[in-house]
């Protein structure tokens, strides 16, 4: 399946572009494709996922623009077409 992956900030920068189409296999779930992120881009390495596999604090990981935390968080499965967006954490006052 073909899914559309968004970065903003630093994420984009340690991908090194704004958006991407990647393929994945049927029933990938969010937590699939975040694992494979950190797999490919060093800078990504450590910065989604914690050593549980959880997802780290304060991410914002949207799919077709609804927060997966409020789906199935990390067990969220993803299908043809869908977009997935992830933020870091922003700090500001």
């Amino acid at each position: 399946m073909d899914l559309e992956l968004r970065f903003f900030a630093t994420f984009r920068e340690a991908v090194g572009q704004k958006e991407l189409e990647r393929e994945f296999k049927n029933g990938s779930t969010v937590g699939d494709v975040l694992t494979t992120l950190e797999t490919e881009y060093d800078g990504m390495e450590g910065q989604l996922l914690d050593d549980e596999g959880e997802l780290q604090p304060n991410l914002n990981i949207l799919k077709n623009g609804r927060e997966v935390l409020h789906m199935e968080g990390l067990d969220t499965v993803m299908e043809d077409g869908d977009t997935l967006s992830v933020f870091p954490p922003v700090a500001g006052g």
